[in-house]
């Protein structure tokens, strides 16, 4: 891995706020931090796509499905193309994480493309994996059917599961499946600039972090 500069690590971290205690204040303070430290993305609930929106020049990604992938298909692609109206221009689907356990990989690509229907090849789709709950064989069958309904991106947790959040076995499992034109987003517990280094040379794309002050400041 070449060595990052702080504005190029910056520019691959989403920016995220998604307690759902969070007020309308948070997300203004959160979107001008984001444009302050110049991130790639601010990453909020659906409910507060306009708010960010209006608050900063950033692209704003949401969350679909958020945290638990257990809401009906059709659902996911309504609140997904609601998002998009309101502004974003990322979604974030949290997979049905109980069709990766049984291996109903059809749905899994099905319900992946229907998302992908609802918001329009221009919307960047990442999918959510829940990857601490999974063999390596499960994550990379989830991967490549995820890639197969349209995914722009895999991605490693929502960051609110027991298992915890993202691992370097993990990220180096997806993006071994998905090669080099599949975008891997590590998320969950990466707090420090070593955490997002790591995940970086372990293959990931992008970083999904609330740190991101932390992280940044530890560049040289």
């Amino acid at each position: 891995m070449e060595a990052l500069d702080r504005a190029t690590l910056a520019m691959v971290i989403d920016h995220t706020l998604l307690t759902p205690e969070a007020t309308a204040s948070e997300i203004i303070a959160l979107c001008g931090e984001a444009d302050e430290l110049a991130v790639g993305a601010v990453c909020v609930s659906p409910n507060w796509v306009s708010l960010a929106r209006k608050n900063t020049r950033i692209s704003i990604a949401s969350v679909v499905g958020f945290p638990s992938g257990n809401h009906v298909s059709g659902i996911k692609a309504t609140e997904a193309a609601q998002a998009v109206s309101d502004g974003a221009s990322e979604i974030d689907m949290v997979a049905n994480l109980g069709w990766i356990a049984s291996g109903e990989w059809s749905n899994i690509e099905n319900e992946v493309a229907e998302v992908r229907r609802a918001i329009g090849t221009h919307v960047v789709l990442k999918v959510i994996l829940e990857t601490g709950l999974w063999s390596s064989e499960q994550i990379a069958a989830a991967c490549k059917h995820s890639v197969s309904g349209g995914a722009d991106y895999v991605k490693t947790s929502t960051g609110f599961h027991k298992v915890g959040g993202a691992s370097l076995e993990a990220v180096r499992t997806m993006r071994n499946v998905v090669g080099v034109d599949i975008g891997v987003k590590a998320s969950g517990g990466i707090r420090t600039t070593a955490d997002a280094l790591a995940m970086i040379e372990a293959g990931a794309s992008r970083i999904g972090a609330s740190a991101t002050r932390v992280i940044l400041n530890g560049m040289k």
